[in-house]
């Protein structure tokens, strides 16, 4: 566990083999200002992470952000049978054994609008991810719509291959074949990223790689060349 800013910490979960590559796996929680925690893209739970968890608060949001982001929801479930799940309307549809109650495709007055600002990013027949910003920290959170890799758990194939889709640090972006799925939509697409420009992060915080804590602003430029 480690503490971003105040009321926002990430942990880091064991890596899970994805497209021939292993994916490290990060979770991001908040404490809402109701005093309540916001589980961003839950990790493989245990009783260290558990105890942890349990000492910053009731755990009272479970967030699923896009349709892949979803392995670990059932077991926090169980343990948290009060938490009130969100995903996209993808996730949901894929995890039907899962009870959402909300869908994030859908506009409302989210429970924790005051702290924390969200976009759906879609545009792509591929996946849609919502994005989320918490305020106080200037924190964007993302999963997948940023992978920004380190390498030094991937052998040589493998480092050429994240190198070849673009997901290496320091200069990490949204995967090769997302990106070529929205040749047809990237007007719709710049509308979401201006959104998430207009919020001014300080920090990136994403779900696999590096996480950005200097220069966001630039690195968020980089990121998004291809669209812009």
């Amino acid at each position: 566990m480690r503490n971003i800013a105040e009321n926002i910490w990430i942990f880091d979960g064991k890596a899970v083999q994805f497209l021939t590559l292993p994916f490290t796996t990060r979770m991001t929680v908040i404490r809402l200002s109701t005093g309540e925690l916001w589980v961003h893209s839950p990790i493989k739970l245990n009783e260290i992470i558990q105890t942890q968890i349990d000492q910053l608060g009731t755990v009272k949001y479970l967030i699923a952000p896009n349709h892949l982001h979803h392995l670990f929801l059932a077991d926090w479930k169980l343990i948290y049978p009060d938490a009130i799940c969100y995903g996209t309307d993808e996730v949901i549809k894929k995890r039907s054994d899962i009870s959402f109650e909300h869908s994030l495709n859908q506009g409302q007055d989210w429970p924790w609008s005051k702290d924390v600002e969200q976009v759906l990013f879609t545009g792509s027949p591929l996946m849609e991810e919502c994005v989320f910003f918490h305020k106080s920290s200037t924190t964007l959170i993302v999963t997948d719509l940023v992978e920004n890799f380190t390498g030094d758990d991937f052998n040589c194939c493998q480092r050429f291959i994240a190198k070849g889709v673009g997901i290496l640090a320091p200069n990490g972006k949204m995967p090769l074949d997302w990106r070529l799925s929205f040749m047809f939509s990237k007007p719709q697409a710049r509308t979401h990223l201006s959104v998430i420009y207009d919020w001014q992060p300080k920090v990136v915080i994403m779900s696999h790689g590096v996480i950005v804590e200097q220069d966001a602003e630039a690195f968020l430029k980089g990121s998004f060349s291809w669209l812009i």
